[in-house]
């Protein structure tokens, strides 16, 4: 097998992948803020992180790998005192909600699923430890650290810290990213406020503390990647490498890696603007999790990925075609026999699979390879040239494919019941389909794709897939 390579955000580079500790992979991701359900640009990114650890294990690499789950911030405690309940009661629901999402997504558990609230203190040691090198200063009660202090600050995000204001600070734990300033690293405590009594002062601990701490602990000084999207590379992540650098004296993070935003048709997600959807609203629509989890991982993780009506149902055609073929290589009949062309032809596929992940995980590249695989063991089967004994060779590739993208079992509707959702959608006629298409061809001919677009999903979410053809008609099948 040869070099895996890894864009580097650190250096802007690829690079060759090698672990500090022969076989293992110490890897921590930057999981939810749990004061509400993750949305699905939270999840483009932990699929995203998803794929890589299980491509790393099937390169015979053990995982060592932590994910955070922030359960403290300033939306947490408003939200809970409005509600009259605890910061705990009120973070299990969605901690409860964001595991089962997961699981829903075929994502594996990392070996780490650490709450901050947990590890206060180990917060406050690592604040004592940047404390006592003169890193910090006291003001109001709260703990700052101080970014002059620092001379590498910036070097992950490039930003530039010239005309920023030394001293200058912010409060809170959400800010715009263009401020690079000081950022508390213990926050005292306001009235009604839940907080801690430590050895540094009553108070709670700021955002960017927790993920330095957890990540410490677990995996040391050195982590040989460190996953996140990239509206976490600032000020996020680069104050984890001022804080975690200047506590041990030695590099953070070796490899790291962001992936880029999920775009609704072009636009940022927002609820302002009404494309905000969590992953749960995509499955009351009648997406299935499989569906969500391809169109997820089908783009290269440093690319947008623009999500519209069309990508989903071309994600939902895309998986159906999957299953249909390994559904045909089992239960096929074919003529006894092999046929060395077709090993050779499922093994190359392999290899093209294998080499497009290994490219800074190229999941274009590495789908293109199956769906070519497809698409050529289809033919020689539609032309009485596929043998018997081929199809162990083949079904061998798409089980390699399976295990990185995990699209192939169709274990949808039983997900969706493990979460309380039912997948059964009415019975549609093929009256009332024909009628539709009719509806949605009106449609095109008046230029309103806007209501087109919208007649398709109404069918796709009711299982019912639409394919335009040359002649200008419209064939439909059932999911």
């Amino acid at each position: 097998m040869g070099e895996i390579l890894l864009h580097n955000t650190l250096t802007n580079r690829k690079e060759v992948f090698t672990p500090m500790r022969a076989g293992e992979v110490r890897m921590y991701t930057c999981g939810p803020t749990v004061y509400d359900y993750a949305h699905i640009g939270n999840y483009r990114t932990f699929v995203f992180q998803d794929i890589l650890r299980r491509f790393l294990r099937s390169r015979g690499l053990r995982m060592n790998h932590v994910m955070n789950l922030t359960d403290v911030d300033d939306r947490i405690i408003q939200n809970a005192v409005k509600k009259g309940i605890s910061i705990f009661d009120y973070t299990a629901k969605y901690i409860e909600a964001f595991k089962e999402d997961m699981n829903a997504l075929s994502c594996e558990s990392p070996e780490h699923l650490v709450r901050a609230t947990d590890h206060i203190a180990d917060m406050v040691k690592l604040i004592q430890k940047l404390d006592a090198k003169g890193l910090t200063y006291r003001s109001d009660g709260s703990i700052y650290y101080r970014i002059a202090k620092f001379p590498n600050y910036g070097k992950l995000s490039k930003v530039d810290l010239s005309g920023i204001q030394a001293g200058a600070r912010v409060e809170v734990d959400r800010y715009e990213k263009t401020d690079a300033r000081d950022f508390a690293l213990w926050k005292a405590p306001k009235a009604g406020e839940h907080f801690w009594e430590t050895e540094i002062g009553p108070g709670r601990p700021g955002w960017h503390i927790e993920c330095s701490a957890m990540a410490m602990k677990y995996l040391g000084d050195t982590l040989d990647i460190h996953t996140g999207g990239i509206d976490l590379a600032f000020p996020h992540h680069e104050n984890e490498i001022a804080q975690s650098e200047a506590a041990t004296g030695h590099p953070f993070v070796r490899y790291w890696l962001h992936a880029e935003h999920l775009i609704i048709d072009g636009e940022k997600m927002s609820k302002s603007l009404g494309n905000f959807y969590t992953l749960r609203d995509l499955f009351a629509k009648g997406h299935k999790p499989s569906t969500v989890r391809y169109l997820l991982a089908s783009v290269p993780y440093r690319r947008q990925l623009n999500f519209t009506a069309d990508s989903i149902q071309q994600a939902a055609s895309s998986v159906e075609r999957l299953r249909n073929f390994v559904a045909r290589l089992k239960e096929g009949k074919f003529p006894a026999g092999s046929n060395l062309a077709m090993q050779k032809r499922a093994e190359q596929a392999i290899a093209n699979f294998e080499a497009g992940l290994a490219d800074d995980l190229n999941t274009a590249v590495a789908l293109a390879a199956i769906f070519d695989l497809v698409r050529d063991v289809n033919t020689a089967m539609d032309r009485d040239e596929f043998r018997q004994g081929d199809a162990r060779h083949v079904l061998a590739a798409m089980q390699t494919f399976g295990q990185i993208f995990a699209v192939l079992e169709d274990n949808d509707d039983a997900k969706l019941r493990s979460i309380g959702i039912d997948s059964s959608t009415p019975e549609i006629s093929p009256e009332q389909i024909e009628t539709l298409i009719a509806d949605r061809q009106r449609a095109r001919e008046q230029r309103n794709f806007k209501r087109a677009d919208e007649i398709r999903q109404e069918l796709a979410e009711r299982g019912i897939l639409l394919e335009d053809i040359r002649d200008g008609g419209v064939r439909w099948k059932k999911k």
